[in-house]
């Protein structure tokens, strides 16, 4: 563990370093058709500055994880910090699509070791339990930021157009920057790191092959990818389908967000008290059965949007319980290997996330099917996740033999 004094005084410090993803990719999503008129792009154009940040952002994950571990987190977080400090500040003054792709891509970069190195931090600075705490905290700012982070980008860009949104971005970098440069010391001590850069990376080989770890891993990554399956489906599925209004979606959907809130601060409180294993058994059997009543609901027509949508609503509470408890049992796994371990787990999660959305659109039809048997699938898989990152480690050679 670290020597910080009191690492709880930096829990709201870590949070806003995991906010940068969704900060990154939600606060300026009400801008697309402005910056590409600005431009002169076509939509696509701008659209794929959503892709390209998120396929770098998965990128800096696997390279900082195991660097992080290599070199210690404190140089590699900093550093990380000024690329995206400086990539926003390309963002402003982007003036062609192809010059504002590539800075997202370095932005992207950039934002990964917030994201990526915050969790590794957690692993340092918290024994299991509390970093279960930690890390669901750190997931509510993470709900809130992507709750929040559309409204205030609407109205930034009223006030002074879509360049003001990476202006706050990058205010919002430098005032990290200055913090962790403050706050933060070097939570990887020398005696703890590797030997070697390739070992570090290595690390990923061991971790992916040992079955718990793996099992961690799936579990985190599915639950989002139902999630992510859900984002992209119930638009169509709620209003072209059932036929409700936008504001009606608006509000169902942010029941759900309320609903993953309640939830997640819920495991906050009572993981400290059973542990992460029993909150995981409880977030797992709910995932797995809601999932299984989507693919039931979907395929019959019973029930109708109230069955579902309250279907949906027990799935996605329980994503953000999913995901921290089974980040927190795989670090604790890997305690030296702690930055590649959330590098693997983030990047997997939104590589799974990307899958599960490409599955529902490439499965669309005219109502709920699809989009039911992909978060059902992804429910019914957290469960099997679980199932095998409760496989026993197996014994030493020469144990138990006469």
């Amino acid at each position: 563990m670290s020597t910080v004094a009191n690492p709880r005084r930096l829990i709201v410090l870590l949070a806003a370093l995991v906010a940068f993803g969704p900060l990154s990719i939600d606060m300026y999503l009400p801008s697309l058709p402005l910056i590409a008129a600005d431009l002169g792009a076509s939509e696509a154009q701008v659209q794929s500055t959503i892709g390209v940040f998120l396929a770098g952002f998965s990128l800096g994950m696997l390279l900082y994880g195991p660097l992080s571990d290599r070199f210690g987190r404190r140089g590699l977080l900093l550093g990380g910090i000024a690329v995206y400090l400086l990539a926003s500040l390309g963002c402003v003054l982007a003036t062609d699509a192809g010059h504002l792709i590539a800075w997202r891509l370095l932005q992207s970069l950039g934002g990964a070791a917030a994201s990526v190195l915050a969790r590794a931090i957690v692993r340092d600075l918290f024994p299991l339990g509390d970093s279960a705490r930690v890390l669901s905290l750190m997931y509510l700012v993470t709900m809130v930021a992507t709750l929040v982070a559309p409204l205030l980008g609407g109205y930034l860009i009223l006030l002074a157009g879509w360049r003001v949104v990476f202006v706050v971005l990058l205010a919002f970098a430098g005032l990290c920057l200055l913090l962790v440069a403050w706050k933060i010391p070097e939570t990887h001590p020398v005696e703890a790191r590797g030997v070697s850069t390739s070992a570090a990376f290595r690390a990923y080989g061991r971790i992916i092959r040992q079955p718990r770890a793996l099992g961690y891993i799936l579990c985190m990554g599915l639950s989002f990818g139902g999630m992510f399956a859900f984002i992209t489906a119930s638009p169509f599925v709620y209003i072209e389908y059932f036929g409700i209004s936008p504001q009606a979606y608006a509000w169902l959907f942010a029941l759900n967000i309320a609903g993953v809130m309640l939830v997640t601060l819920l495991n906050a409180r009572l993981v400290t008290r059973f542990g992460p294993q029993l909150m995981l058994g409880v977030g797992g059997a709910v995932a797995s059965l809601s999932g299984l009543a989507l693919i039931l609901l979907g395929g019959s027509g019973l029930g109708g949007l109230p069955a579902i949508a309250v279907c949906l609503l027990l799935y996605v509470s329980v994503t953000g319980l999913l995901g921290t408890n089974s980040l927190a049992s795989l670090l604790a796994l890997h305690p030296r290997e702690a930055g590649a371990a959330a590098g693997l787990a983030v990047s997997c999660q939104f590589g799974l996330g990307t899958i599960a959305s490409l599955l529902v659109s490439a499965l669309h039809d005219a109502g709920p099917l699809a989009m039911s048997l992909v978060v059902g699938a992804c429910g019914i898989g957290c469960l099997l996740a679980l199932c095998l990152a409760r496989t026993p480690e197996p014994e030493p050679a020469g144990v138990g033999q006469a």
